[in-house]
């Protein structure tokens, strides 16, 4: 399937499976003799969520990471088939379908965490993240169904009433959700993948790994050293080659995630319609070209990429700074770029963003 979302590469890791790193490059350890590091690189990819998940571990047992690379895998598939609109029988479709008929659909346990975070980050956002965007499906297509037709405003509008995360109604004790109106549609596409991939940081960690990546699309977390070296992080250029990138951090223990203007889109008499719609008017946001969001958690990058690529640069990097070791980098849509404070001294530009409609 086609990526989702290509905003992130790891520097110099970028293809999987990589080529045997040397000894020397993994650096050595020094005691009254040179120990060579017996550990090395493990990369594995996967389809799922309609990307690719890519997990590396720098391990001396190859075995036991491909064990729980796959044992990853299946949970990232398991939570899929709970939280996507594309299967009748998940938690999300069955909420879909019965919207506004008063009675609360029982979910897996999963499913009420992810909305819960989702309702959080509508809040938080002021409602520029919104789980319910959904509604907006069929009018705007964007995924496996692109066919680049800007549609009819008067169908846009209608469908703007049934927009509001405020109708979601979370009943914890019966572990059940609704939606209070007809037509309303949940869509968590805006974290879904961000959520599934701290859970497989934390089946990584309960494994014992210790120095690991975890890519799926746009979302990334990285966590301790590559060999002896810092992982690093590289920024899509939006309107560069999708190997082009402009600027670069070296990161551990942390998250990033981008959103941006050019993977899901399309060109048409001079404008760029892409997937990332603002709520407040159903068009695609036009304040930003990319987001990148870093955060102590998948979930959280992703959600706040989101609500921040809408608000554009001023109002985003005011909610990233109030939020506990998030940082930003923007592109605007002048192709300017703003870094939050945390990240001043941490992120390198390489050269200016490219230019382009």
């Amino acid at each position: 399937m086609r990526p989702l979302l290509l905003g992130l590469c790891l520097l110099g890791a970028c293809t999987s499976p990589a080529p045997p790193v040397a000894p020397a490059d993994l650096g050595l350890v020094a005691t009254s003799t040179q120990v060579v590091d017996p550990r090395r690189p493990v990369h594995r990819s996967y389809d799922v969520m309609g990307t690719q998940m890519t997990l590396t571990a720098f391990t001396a047992d190859e075995a036991k990471a491909v064990l729980a690379f796959d044992d990853a895998y299946r949970e990232m598939k398991r939570l899929e088939d709970l939280l996507t609109v594309w299967k009748p029988d998940s938690d999300v479709s069955r909420i879909n379908a019965a919207a506004g008929n008063g009675v609360g659909v029982k979910v897996q346990p999963e499913t009420m965490e992810c909305l819960r975070l989702a309702v959080h980050f509508a809040q938080l956002t002021g409602g520029k993240f919104d789980p319910t965007f959904g509604a907006l499906s069929g009018l705007w297509r964007f995924d496996h169904d692109q066919d680049n037709v800007i549609p009819d405003r008067t169908q846009v509008r209608k469908r703007l009433k049934l927009i509001d995360y405020r109708q979601l109604t979370l009943d914890e004790a019966t572990q059940s959700a609704k939606l209070e109106r007809p037509g309303m549609k949940l869509h968590l596409g805006g974290i879904g993948k961000g959520y599934a991939v701290d859970k497989t940081v934390a089946l990584l960690r309960a494994r014992g790994f210790q120095d690991f990546m975890v890519q799926a699309g746009g979302d990334l977390y990285v966590a301790g050293t590559r060999g002896p070296r810092a992982w690093r992080v590289g920024i899509r250029d939006p309107r560069g080659p999708p190997s082009s990138y402009f600027a670069a951090s070296e990161v551990t223990d942390a998250s990033f995630s981008t959103s941006g203007d050019y993977e899901r889109a399309f060109l048409k008499d001079g404008v760029r319609y892409h997937h990332i719609l603002d709520p407040a008017t159903g068009n695609p946001a036009m304040a930003c070209r990319s987001v990148t969001i870093m955060a102590k958690d998948a979930v959280t990058a992703d959600g706040i990429s989101k609500g921040v690529f809408i608000l554009g640069p001023e109002k985003g990097l005011a909610l990233v700074e109030a939020i506990d070791g998030a940082g930003a980098v923007i592109v605007d849509r002048n192709n300017q770029v703003h870094l939050s404070k945390r990240l001043e001294g941490r992120v390198k530009l390489l050269h200016p963003p490219t230019p382009g409609p």
